[in-house]
């Protein structure tokens, strides 16, 4: 019996990933939820767990179907970018205390299983150089040195900030590219939800958005400024990675590389940072924009998840982090009449990887409605973190 490894020991896989023990037997992958509630994930297969196959068989004719015999849909993915793949993907859907059982076969006849719903990410040079990601529930953007530049020249339109800006989506199609082209044309189109699909009403500035970080010092939060490079490792379908690097920053000279993963069906964004730093470190701090302080929060240190509840426009947000609570030190709602410096604060242990999940949901994404549906949102991934998919090979 293999389990599936931990996403907070920092490897490149996401939940459900099999550990270096796995050996394919018959084609065959059971997948075992071990919790009381159903589970749709990605779970990743190294390429070197797949060498009995792929000595007989070419990575383009690999399938894998269903019990039903059902092809679901795969991704190859090259994490360190040498050329050759590392994992093979696909998303296992898993009743609650049940198993499901996935083939592999070789059908070179037969056509990959697609979809219109993706995961997708790029650098976006149309709007500045921002960096954007989504899947068929959220979508996300970062900030890039161009717009650092602009926005110290004072030009309009641009951003100086490390937080998280979020788009609300109701639709499951993408809408990156599409909301972009329409901004060239109309700099609020997508800040208008006149269309159906959704819109970006987020207010960042120098705030942590949904899951920006920094460092407490003093009751005061020093953070980096915008990213200086990003990095495409995968743009989808199954699972978006990049990559963003930062100047050094804060007293302390922290140097940071940041990898940011989405996986399909998901809520949350995987956010990775590995650390070097010149001075030794107090802490990490992860946070939340509280805005004008008019929504509610809930601090659970002792399962590491983190809530805020806000209305924008006519309609409720649930934003929250979920971290392994082994590294938090102390949960604060932090309060200022300071535009921009209210944040929920999940202060952790300074060590040189964090790794947390950031996310959302909107009430009219129809996927929540209430406070308590985006609590139990949050319980749900803390506990799928702590309990992975178990991989069982016969």
């Amino acid at each position: 019996m293999v389990t599936a490894k931990n996403s907070f020991t920092g490897l490149m896989c996401a939940i459900g990933c099999i550990n270096s023990g796995f050996v394919l037997a018959q084609n065959t992958i059971p997948v075992n939820n071990t919790l009381d509630f159903p589970r749709i994930e990605v779970v990743a297969i190294p390429v070197s767990q797949l060498r009995s196959f792929l000595n007989k068989n070419k990575e383009s004719d690999l399938r894998i179907k269903d019990e039903n015999g059902n092809l679901v849909m795969i991704q190859w993915i090259d994490n360190n970018g040498d050329g050759n793949n590392d994992e093979l993907l696909f998303q296992a859907n898993v009743g609650g205390h049940q198993k499901a059982v996935y083939r592999i076969l070789s059908e070179s006849g037969t056509p990959l299983a697609k979809s219109e719903i993706s995961t997708y990410s790029r650098l976006v040079p149309e709007r500045v150089d921002d960096y954007a990601w989504e899947n068929e529930k959220v979508a996300f953007r970062m900030y890039g040195p161009k717009g650092q530049k602009e926005a110290l020249q004072g030009i309009k339109g641009s951003t100086l900030s490390s937080g998280v800006d979020i788009w609300l989506k109701r639709t499951q199609l993408p809408v990156i590219n599409k909301w972009y082209k329409g901004y060239l044309t109309d700099p609020m189109y997508y800040h208008k939800d006149s269309r159906g699909e959704g819109y970006d009403p987020y207010h960042v500035g120098n705030s942590r958005g949904t899951g920006g970080i920094g460092i407490w010092v003093n009751n005061k939060l020093q953070v980096s400024q915008n990213f200086v490079s990003s990095k495409t490792i995968a743009e989808g379908p199954l699972r978006t990675v990049f990559e963003l690097t930062y100047e050094p920053w804060s007293e302390f000279g922290v140097r940071e590389t940041k990898r940011i993963s989405l996986d399909l069906g998901s809520d949350f964004s995987r956010f990775e940072s590995d650390f070097t730093a010149e001075k030794q470190v107090p802490n990490y701090t992860i946070g939340i924009t509280l805005h004008k302080n008019e929504g509610e929060t809930q601090l659970n240190d002792k399962k590491g998840y983190y809530l805020h509840w806000e209305k924008i426009d006519d309609a409720f947000v649930g934003e929250g982090i979920v971290v392994d609570p082994k590294i938090v030190e102390k949960s604060i709602a932090f309060r200022s009449d300071v535009p921009d410096e209210s944040n929920l604060y999940v202060i952790t242990k300074p060590d040189k990887k964090l790794v947390y999940y950031a996310g959302f949901a909107w009430q009219k994404s129809a996927d929540i409605q209430t406070r308590q549906d985006w609590e139990n949102r949050l319980q749900k991934q803390s506990e799928i973190i702590r309990n992975p998919l178990i991989i069982t090979i016969k």
